[in-house]
């Protein structure tokens, strides 16, 4: 990129920014609630493949 294409200062700030271990707590934490929800029987497809999709992220965070 051409430097002066960007924008003149970034929209960011270092607290947007997550580390890998705060991500794994959020993830815990809305799997966590979402096992919950399941448990209760408000299940359905779409909230079992999401779990299952924060649960394969959640290792891949661990992993690492």
């Amino acid at each position: 990129m051409d430097p002066r294409d960007r924008i003149p200062r970034d929209d960011w700030t270092d607290q947007d920014l997550l580390t890998r271990s705060e991500a794994a707590e959020r993830l815990e934490a809305e799997i966590a609630e979402i096992a919950k929800k399941i448990e209760a029987g408000q299940s359905d497809d779409l909230l079992e493949r999401r779990l299952a999709g924060m649960r394969e992220a959640l290792q891949h965070y661990r992993e690492r």
